[in-house]
């Protein structure tokens, strides 16, 4: 295996990372700035209202992509194995 391969792998790697984390991650996010929101209007200092709606929240987006997820993974594994003989 070549520098120029291992470093192609480690690329795709990191993409299909940054793929699979960007929807919880951004579900996570929203729920917050609205928890944030919500809790500035109302002047709510609830430390279990900014903890539970951002778990429900990623729950909801595993729920969501979870297959899509997997399949992408999946599909890289797959991929990264067909590798390896060469």
């Amino acid at each position: 295996m070549t520098e120029a391969q291992v470093l192609e792998v480690g690329r795709q790697a990191l993409w299909v990372l940054v793929q699979i984390a960007l929807p919880v991650l951004i579900f996570g996010m929203v729920a917050g700035v609205l928890v944030s929101l919500f809790q500035a209007v109302t002047q709510i200092q609830e430390v279990t209202l900014t903890f539970v709606p951002k778990i429900a929240a990623v729950v909801v987006a595993l729920v969501i992509f979870g297959p899509w997820m997997l399949a992408t993974m999946v599909a890289f594994m797959v991929q990264l194995f067909s590798f390896v003989p060469r």
